[in-house]
């Protein structure tokens, strides 16, 4: 980090929370520039589904680190931290915040904590591991995992198929726990930063912002854009790009299973759980200030709390 150049502000929260629209507000009132942290966003085309702000928005406050990877490309998370980083010190350099804005709560794990050296993908073995889960299911690989590494399996939801995959690719290909390379890794130099995070006090209207928000996915055209992306030379439905929550459900019904409207009740159910998985995720963060969702003065209250900040810091 630049000497003397205030620290990066983390604004963090599960999907649908508001994050894009409170960043815009932020990037509006502050000398910010907004750095994408989200797994989904990274890949061009994938527009509709993941929540990208629309060419308006990016017109008004350009973000960095969305549309950098087709969707047919491996994108990790030491990746990430080395783009994000570079970024985070370009901005400060011209004298702006960076505002990083996202839910991958793996992505920020990195920022703030490194990372130790994982082995690389190896195409073989996770199409074995999909296959597998193709025919007994993810939760009895997530019972695997249990079984070699009972704490890493109690971190990893049972309905996150790609950090199981990944948890148990670790193991075969180094006979070590990737719990154990956590531990390592949190001797790593860690980055300072304002941290804010957005979570409701009742769920129940998290949970009506995402059936809602679903809801205006279809109507702006998913399917479509799904239907456009299954037409792609390269693209299948083992690649993370198309695993992504929303964009699975709509591939497998354009592959014939069920109808447009169980479509969009796994799709939502999907996406509540994903939202759960945040909340459990945000509920460890330490040294962050935190922020009822829901409340209808949110912004006004994160404006308030970044002005106090910025002026006694």
């Amino acid at each position: 980090m630049k000497r003397g150049a205030p620290p990066p502000i983390f604004l963090m929260g599960p999907t649908a929370a508001g994050k894009t629209r409170l960043a815009l507000e932020l990037a509006g009132r502050f000398a910010c520039t907004i750095v994408s942290v989200d797994s989904v966003m990274v890949y061009r085309g994938l527009d509709i589904g993941s929540g990208k702000p629309d060419a308006a928005q990016l017109a008004c406050a350009p973000h960095r680190l969305i549309d950098i990877r087709d969707p047919t490309e491996p994108y990790s998370v030491a990746e990430f931290r080395r783009d994000a980083l570079r970024e985070i010190a370009a901005i400060q350099a011209h004298g702006r915040i960076p505002l990083l804005v996202g839910g991958t709560g793996l992505y920020f794990r990195a920022l703030q904590q490194g990372l130790t050296a994982l082995p690389g993908a190896d195409p073989v073995l996770r199409a074995r591991l999909e296959s597998e889960a193709r025919s007994a299911g993810w939760a009895a690989l997530h019972a695997r995992l249990a079984r070699v590494d009972p704490q890493a399996a109690r971190r990893i939801h049972p309905h996150d198929p790609q950090r199981i995959q990944r948890a148990l690719e670790v193991w075969e290909l180094t006979g070590r726990r990737l719990s154990a390379l956590w531990v390592e890794q949190a001797g790593a130099a860690p980055l300072a930063a304002c941290k804010i995070i957005l979570e409701p006090h009742d769920r129940r209207g998290l949970h009506r912002r995402i059936a809602n928000r679903f809801d205006r996915m279809l109507s702006q055209g998913l399917v479509a854009e799904v239907a456009a992306l299954r037409g792609r030379s390269g693209i299948h439905a083992g690649l993370p790009a198309m695993r992504a929550v929303g964009y699975r459900q709509v591939w497998e019904y354009l592959a014939g299973e069920g109808d447009l409207n169980s479509m969009a009740s796994r799709a939502v159910t999907a996406t509540r759980r994903l939202a759960r998985r945040q909340l459990t995720w945000l509920r460890r963060e330490q040294g962050a200030i935190r922020f009822d969702s829901e409340a209808p003065d949110v912004g006004a209250r994160v404006v308030d709390a970044l002005v106090a900040g910025i002026e006694s810091g």
